[in-house]
């Protein structure tokens, strides 16, 4: 997996790039296919991170506690 950070600045780069008033039509189709391409990775790549953090947070801190099934869950015990 490349690095999420580069990955990102690189999306950065072709919005600034498809924003050019001068970039052909077509060279622009292919800057908005390659940026949803990216796109797409770096959010499979954040809801791998948040499914991560949430089992990070809900983990026990002894072993008496229960366990957080969500982030927002209600605490009725």
């Amino acid at each position: 997996m490349k690095n999420f950070e580069e990955r990102l600045k690189k999306l950065e780069t072709l919005a600034e790039r498809i924003r050019d008033e001068d970039v052909p039509l077509e060279d622009a189709v292919g800057i908005f296919e390659e940026g949803i391409k990216l796109s797409r990775g770096l959010e499979k790549d954040m809801e791998k991170l948040e499914g991560r953090v949430e089992i990070l947070l809900n983990q026990p801190q002894t072993a008496e506690d229960k366990p957080q099934l969500g982030l927002f869950a209600d605490s009725e015990d």
